[in-house]
């Protein structure tokens, strides 16, 4: 019931740190979501708080293999192997990400496979006489079990801390967490009945190896020897993830100077390597020099404590609105869930003891005094929690949006966002001779006038005010006016290349006056639906980083055509678009039926796009000259159709 109760109260703070992870994936994770909503106050107290957890954690683990070990093994000395296989795990992190998610992978799927025999084969001995009085328990007592058993479930959260290293964060940080729940939950559940449903209630009582007793029962000593098996790989599964999740804390701390600098140096296989050490070092301190058995269970506490942190971070990045805050997962119920998150965590808290709660409020204390003494005068930043106060007539951190902005960049679109749609059908204009930014707009506003429902004088309006107030970013010769606009379905996007140069004022946030005049060789306004912000964000930040790209300004320079320019800007691994013409390598495509073209299986021709007007192909489509098809698929075939049509 308290394995139960506990994933029931996980679950805000759970889905709060999703929602966190998918709008910053960056390493430090609990650090890291605290520091940028609360504050670099509350995000020291947080990430020093949960990386001594951790290493609490990690030792616990090693030294529970001992546990098993004495089985077989009398007068084993325990604390030699568990340092010993703490340099062994920091030596296969040593090599990256990907060598110690390998061992994880083997770990967890072989203990998987005899956890779930364990359970098959513990139900035929299950005595039901055994349940008798199963519910015969205090309140109270309940919530101090589930306080205490909480943190089985913390690590499955640990994947936000690694978060800057995960593939396509958005879908698979959700994806692993959910699973994460979902097995462990299961696996504690019918683990403990089976437990209780073969044993008697007096042989379980101070009986460390539980699971091990069970299988003596079904297979004898064959048995004890595969569960044993089971929980040593279980502990050094607990122990590896742990080393990876908490070498990332210093590394985040270090990079926003809460830690010194030394913490941030990465090896070639992008580890943290003196974070790593560090955190190695520590534990095997902790094995040598105390008992983590006894002291890692105080670590509860401040668990749940983060946790509520976690749910007030969540609270605190909404009420901000700042815009680009964009998370790929948001938490249902918001706020009832976050707040249901952070009560439900205090209560837990007071049901833990007095020892347990000055125990975390040691680690506040170590933290305080860490950022009073060397942080503070180092950061120069807030959290977002200053946005809301700035809503009240104080301060904000702008860096933190465009911290976020950045963020959006690497994330990148996401399958809804109409980027190739609005490009290709977006309007374009050739300057020939030199002119200023005013003149441009006056052309591309009166355009834009007869696609959306504001006059060519409010489109200038927006777009000047944009301007004086720094919001149209001018970068690597190209500026980027825009606004958002209610009554529009969907973006707009124009595209303006000035060869001999447009001059276009950069004006001081702060003071409205222009400060210096750029001249810049392209333009791009978008105008996009008022309700959905963070969309028009990942679209500027979609272009922004295709003007990084080294070929970016070679490929818009020398386009002969719009379709050559557009495609500039549209490059794209999984995207392609060709245009038929009869002098070109298309040109043996005219008069063919869409169904006798030869493109790769993982290829798809979506639209056609012909003389102004839309088609979606069918098999007896036939193509005609200056016929534009848009073709999606994966990057291999998409990079055959180029070396075949364009190379």
């Amino acid at each position: 019931m308290a394995y139960l109760v506990s994933a029931l109260l996980v679950i805000p703070s759970i889905l709060s740190k999703i929602e966190l992870s998918t709008a910053m994936p960056r390493a430090g994770g609990v650090y890291y979501f605290l520091d940028r909503s609360l504050g670099p106050l509350v995000g020291t107290i947080g990430g020093i708080g949960v990386w001594l957890v951790l290493i609490l954690k990690v030792s616990f683990a090693l030294v529970g293999i001992g546990a098993y070990l004495s089985l077989f093994i009398n007068d084993v000395a325990l604390t030699p192997i568990a340092v010993g296989l703490a340099i062994l795990l920091g030596i296969i992190n040593f090599f990256g990400t990907k060598k110690s998610s390998l061992l994880q992978i083997v770990l967890v799927t072989s203990l998987l496979f005899i956890l779930s025999s364990f359970i098959i084969s513990g139900i035929p001995h299950i005595k039901t006489s055994n349940y008798e009085g199963l519910f015969n328990f205090d309140f109270l007592q309940l919530m101090s079990t589930s306080g205490m058993v909480f943190i089985s479930y913390v690590g499955v959260t640990k994947i936000a801390s690694i978060s800057e290293e995960i593939q396509n964060p958005e879908k698979n940080i959700p994806l692993g967490i959910f699973l994460a729940l979902g097995t462990s939950f299961i696996v504690y559940a019918l683990g403990t009945l089976i437990i209780i449903g073969v044993l008697p209630i007096d042989s379980i009582v101070n009986n460390l190896t539980a699971p091990a007793s069970v299988q003596n029962v079904v297979f004898g000593n064959t048995g004890v020897i595969i569960i044993s098996i089971a929980a040593i790989i279980a502990f050094v599964s607990v122990a590896n993830s742990g080393i990876l999740s908490a070498s990332r804390y210093p590394l985040a701390m270090s990079r926003d100077h809460i830690l010194p600098n030394f913490f941030r140096k990465l090896t070639r296989f992008d580890t943290p390597s003196f974070s790593l050490y560090i955190t190695v070092g520590i534990i095997a301190l902790v094995l040598i020099s105390f008992d983590p058995s006894k002291i890692a269970k105080l670590a509860s506490t401040f668990q749940l404590l983060v946790f509520a942190f976690i749910c007030l971070a969540v609270i605190v990045m909404r009420e901000s609105r700042i815009q680009s805050y964009d998370p790929g997962y948001k938490s249902p119920l918001y706020p009832w869930m976050q707040i249901f998150g952070i009560v439900a965590s205090l209560f837990l808290i007071s049901q833990l003891g007095l020892l347990s709660i000055l125990f975390s409020v040691g680690l506040i204390v170590l933290g305080l005094a860490w950022y009073w003494n060397y942080s503070k005068n180092r950061v120069a930043r807030t959290g977002a929690i200053y946005h809301i106060f700035e809503r009240l007539g104080r301060q904000r951190y702008e860096a933190l949006d465009s911290e976020l902005r950045g963020i959006l960049k690497e994330k990148g679109l996401r399958k809804e966002d109409p980027f190739e749609e609005i490009v290709v059908y977006g309007k374009y204009f050739e300057i020939d001779s030199p002119m200023n930014f005013e003149k441009v707009l006056e052309k591309t506003s009166e355009y834009l006038s007869s696609v959306i429902p504001y006059s060519s004088d409010e489109i200038i309006q927006q777009i000047m005010e944009g301007t004086k107030i720094g919001a149209t970013p001018v970068t690597h010769g190209f500026a980027l006016p825009h606004f958002r606009a209610e009554g529009i379905e969907k973006p707009e996007l124009v595209l303006v290349r000035a060869p001999n140069g447009v001059s276009i004022d950069v004006f001081n946030p702060l003071t409205h006056e222009a400060e210096e005049t750029k001249i810049v060789n392209g333009l791009f306004f978008l105008v996009s639906p008022e309700d959905n912000p963070t969309q028009h964000l990942r679209i500027l930040a979609k272009i922004a980083g295709r003007l990084d790209d080294d070929d970016f300004i070679n490929k818009w320079n020398n386009a002969r055509n719009e379709i050559e320019l557009k495609d500039a800007l549209l490059f794209d691994e999984e995207f392609f678009s060709i245009v038929v013409r009869n002098e070109s390598r298309t040109g043996k495509l005219i008069g063919a039926e869409i169904k006798t073209i030869e493109i790769p299986a993982n290829c798809l021709i979506t639209t056609i796009r012909r003389s102004g007007k839309t088609i979606i192909p069918k098999g007896n489509t036939i193509l005609k000259e200056l016929d534009r098809l848009i073709i999606i698929g994966d990057s291999d075939g998409i990079k055959e159709l180029r070396n075949k049509y364009i190379n």
